[in-house]
């Protein structure tokens, strides 16, 4: 990677999870969004930042404060003119405030301080009691009536499982800005764990497969 910028594009989308070293596909097609993609072809970087909204009764535009950046390494383009991406998790950004500019996207100014092990190599779990957490997962996705390909998920490293199910899981926004913010795998780990506890102790959610 260069150098990482001080200013970036800012995508702001409820739910969606971006996280280090994960793949985030996107389909594109307002024309801001368009713009932006195009803009951000042409930078040495090609990062877009992933924030979710956290809207209040003063600012309907508020972001929390907290994002993370994605490269773009794969995309396509339809027949209509819209686009299919591919963003590669880069590393977390503190979100310093938002740029007044041109372009019809938003640009946040970000600083990258405090999430360096972001751009290291794969976090590992050394408290990870696998065999217990996908028995919990197997009820979990019982009680929803999903489905999983589960030789590999039990042979899939602590990050790449971990990470996976927090981008993927059926979630509230706020719920995916923790898992988020957690400071280390094990934390991220801990908090899924909680959230899909609390889901199977009563908490409602729609049908659906995993893939």
């Amino acid at each position: 990677m260069p150098d990482l910028p001080d200013v970036i594009p800012i995508f702001p989308l409820p739910g969606a999870l971006m996280l280090p070293r994960a793949r985030l596909p996107l389909h594109l097609f307002e024309p801001r969004y368009l713009a932006m993609l195009d803009d951000c072809l042409k930078t040495e970087s090609r990062l877009i930042g992933m924030v979710q909204p956290a809207p209040t009764a003063n600012d309907r535009e508020a972001l929390h404060r907290i994002g993370c950046a994605g490269r773009v390494t794969q995309f396509s383009e339809t027949e209509d003119g819209r686009y299919m991406i591919t963003l590669t998790g880069i590393s977390r950004f503190r979100v310093e405030n938002e740029v007044d500019g041109f372009t019809p996207y938003r640009r946040c100014a970000v600083k990258w301080d405090g999430f360096e092990a972001d751009r290291g190599g794969p976090e590992s779990d050394d408290a990870f009691a696998r065999a217990k957490f996908l028995k919990l997962l197997d009820r979990y996705f019982e009680v929803r009536n999903l489905s999983a390909d589960w030789e590999t998920l039990k042979e899939a490293d602590d990050e790449l499982l971990i990470n996976s199910l927090s981008m993927l899981l059926d979630f509230d926004p706020e719920d995916k800005q923790a898992l988020l913010e957690a400071p280390s795998l094990m934390t991220r780990r801990e908090t899924l764990v909680t959230l899909i506890e609390y889901a199977l102790r009563g908490g409602g959610g729609n049908e659906g497969t995993l893939q």
